[in-house]
């Protein structure tokens, strides 16, 4: 079994993080590997769902909630579009929040399943943690075909460019009145 608490703590203090891991999902989650919620700097991860997983990808969604937890807490380390995209968390579905403050408002995109799917994977916040994870899970673990199939799953299959999200992130706060 994969020692999820031995990685976290590892990470958190080389990057010099203070952060939760709960592996109990918050509300709403249940479906989800992982989740970090920056208002209470926890790392949630579903060890239920990953359970029958393997080691490499049972770490890969560690890492990515991780790097998620470093996007939030170290802004500055990551370039513009990064911190942008970190106010605004685009559901599969195409369900939007936008996060002021502590509160988060929500907006509706529409869209066929696939564009919605693309949407969310594109993400430049996801894009980041994905690749992140790839990188961690090969350097702790080692490379394995596996691993490279999992990570080729979270790449979308056409990007979405960065002034279309931003074009997506002006609608949203125009339907929030920010």
């Amino acid at each position: 079994m994969f020692r999820y608490k031995e990685h976290f703590e590892k990470y958190c203090k080389e990057n010099g993080l203070s952060l939760s891991l709960s592996f109990t999902m918050p509300d709403g989650y249940e479906k989800a590997f992982g989740t970090f919620d920056s208002n209470s700097l926890t790392v949630f991860i579903n060890k239920n769902l990953l359970k029958d997983r393997e080691e490499f990808e049972q770490a890969f969604y560690l890492f990515h909630e991780l790097r998620h937890a470093l996007q939030y807490t170290n802004p500055q380390s990551f370039n513009n579009i990064i911190n942008e995209s970190l106010s605004y968390i685009i559901m599969y579905d195409g369900t939007c929040y936008k996060k002021v403050g502590d509160k988060y408002y929500k907006y509706k995109i529409n869209g066929d399943e696939e564009f919605l799917k693309n949407l969310y994977i594109n993400q430049p916040y996801e894009m980041d943690a994905n690749e992140f994870a790839y990188k961690k899970v090969c350097e702790v673990m080692g490379f394995s075909k596996e691993l490279e199939y999992l990570y080729h799953r979270w790449i979308p299959k056409s990007r979405i460019s960065n002034e279309t999200y931003r074009l997506i992130y002006k609608e949203i706060d125009k339907s929030i009145k920010e």
